[in-house]
């Protein structure tokens, strides 16, 4: 176990150094990439610039759903996000390498192209949480407290499943990756705002058939102490870790299927 942290530690410290020995690429990199998290939010902004409520939901209280997700999804896209390079690998016959290795593959795949210039996401998808605590007055209990701090965590674990999901597809079929995306990146879209927005068989689906609806929503709604107007009860919001471990089983199931399944390319 040992010499496995250290190979993997190896790997990590050689793509930091790679990437810091060009520095000012580095930090171009990471002030562009940190935009992503700025769009997001603006988005929230733009839509309550002619509104003061949208579904029930103040400003304040959508930045807090907002912030949620922001930073559960910045965190899953920093140390997950990088297996939806695995279809390259399944592509060019790449994956024999990592199969080969006396290590684990999904931790190759993901310790081997470690995005650090997405970094700043995470700290920009802090700065929005801490705002939007400050503006919403929220009465604090010890289970809050518990919550605030598990919730972006269940929102990586969450997602990083999610990444797992959709990059295990390339086992089957190498080129899903937009099916794929529609689930990452457009389940980080469908989580930042409050989901009372969306309606009928869409909501149902991809809310709680899929789960997205308990990275953020939910958890907002039990902080902030409100009714929901979906009608849930408020001990739903606390549900968001075992639907994240749910998903990550499922997405470890479908993994190891998939390495079963791989054959070689042969080159």
């Amino acid at each position: 176990m040992a010499e496995e942290l250290r190979a993997y530690a190896a790997l990590i410290g050689g793509q930091f150094r790679s990437m810091a020995s060009y520095r000012m690429s580095f930090v171009i990199e990471l002030a562009s990439n940190s935009l992503t998290t700025a769009l997001d939010i603006s988005t929230v902004l733009v839509l309550f610039g002619s509104t003061r409520a949208v579904a029930g939901f103040s400003l304040a209280e959508a930045l807090l759903v907002a912030g949620l997700s922001s930073l559960g999804f910045a965190l899953a896209d920093l140390l997950v996000g990088n297996v939806d390079h695995l279809k390259q690998f399944v592509r060019t016959g790449l994956m024999d390498v990592i199969l080969v290795r006396p290590l684990g593959a999904l931790w190759q795949l993901l310790c081997m192209d470690l995005p650090f210039r997405k970094a700043l996401r995470s700290v920009l998808a802090v700065a929005v949480l801490v705002v939007a605590l400050r503006l919403n007055d929220i009465v604090w209990t010890p289970g809050r407290v518990v919550l605030l701090v598990v919730t972006p965590l269940a929102g990586l674990v969450f997602f990083g499943a999610i990444f797992v999901l959709s990059a295990s597809l390339a086992f089957w079929w190498v080129d899903s990756g937009e099916i794929g995306h529609a689930f990452t990146y457009g389940g980080r879209d469908f989580t930042t705002y409050p989901i009372a927005v969306y309606g009928g068989w869409f909501r149902a689906v991809f809310a709680y058939t899929l789960g997205f609806g308990f990275v953020a929503y939910q958890p907002a709604v039990a902080l902030l102490g409100r009714t929901d107007p979906l009608g849930l009860p408020p001990w739903t919001g606390f549900l968001s870790p075992l639907v994240a471990l749910v998903a990550a089983a499922l997405a470890a199931l479908v993994w190891r299927a998939g390495i079963r399944h791989y054959r070689s390319t042969g080159s």
